[in-house]
């Protein structure tokens, strides 16, 4: 396994994609531009909406520049692209990767081929100035060995490790498995400062946004740091699949 230690950081340093302390991020995962215009066009001036994400479903057959045009024809929001899942490729294929996603302002990692990928593709990163989100255990049943699934039951620690060793600040943790989500942001914040938390599998998966915030703020009080923890909910279904989906991202706003 190679070394998480400071001789992977490179002179770039990620910046805090997200102003907001605590946002809504819609996913959009919808299947048509048309969609995506109607998704943006209602929420983006709701106060508390951070960013968007996008993923396979628009950009593999309308391509990222339109979808990116098409998002950027209403707001100046950031843009994180969910290329469900990246990091799980060769070492060499992060730099290819990175060039591809360049109109987007965030990547999400989820490096399950191994550290030498996950090594290679954030200092990939660094070099092109892209800012990574670094995912470790995914929301749905069956992943880690533990539950039946292929992933070693520690192998997301390790990966959150790496990550915070060579800078990334930015983590997704499975909202709707808040136990062992607080065990990753424990683990982290004790490796860097100030990290910051996104937080899928809300609502539709079955978690609560309510409940993971008391959490998180409670966990950060304890630790006494500074502030209190920055975090942020991606919510997909229930706002683009809501029949007011303006009211739907308000409501969410809301329970922040």
């Amino acid at each position: 396994m190679p070394k998480a230690d400071g001789k992977r950081k490179l002179k770039f340093k990620m910046n805090q994609i997200i102003k907001l302390k605590k946002s809504i991020i819609p996913s959009c995962d919808v299947d048509s531009l048309e969609k995506l215009s109607k998704l943006v066009k209602a929420t983006c001036s709701v106060k508390g909406i951070g960013a968007y994400k996008i993923g396979f479903e628009l950009v593999i057959p309308y391509g990222m520049e339109k979808v990116v045009k098409t998002i950027r024809k209403h707001t100046k929001l950031p843009i994180i692209y969910d290329h469900q899942k990246a990091g799980t490729d060769i070492p060499e294929m992060g730099e290819k990767f990175m060039k591809a996603c360049k109109l987007t302002d965030a990547v999400i990692l989820f490096p399950q081929a191994g550290p030498e990928t996950e090594v290679a593709w954030i200092k990939a990163a660094q070099k092109a100035k892209m800012n990574v989100i670094l995912g470790g255990e995914m929301t749905h049943q069956a992943y880690l060995k533990e539950a039946g699934g292929f992933i070693d039951d520690n192998a997301p620690k390790r990966m959150y490790e790496i990550a915070a060793s060579m800078g990334v600040a930015d983590f997704v943790i499975p909202g709707n498995k808040p136990e062992k989500a607080m065990e990753y942001v424990n683990l982290i914040k004790s490796k860097i400062k100030n990290p910051v938390f996104y937080s899928p599998g809300l609502i539709a998966q079955g978690g609560s946004i309510s409940d993971l915030a008391k959490k998180l703020d409670m966990n950060a009080s304890l630790r006494a740091f500074s502030q209190a923890t920055s975090w942020h909910a991606i919510f997909g279904r229930a706002i683009y699949e809501a029949k007011d989906m303006r009211k739907a991202a308000e409501e969410l706003t809301k329970e922040l």
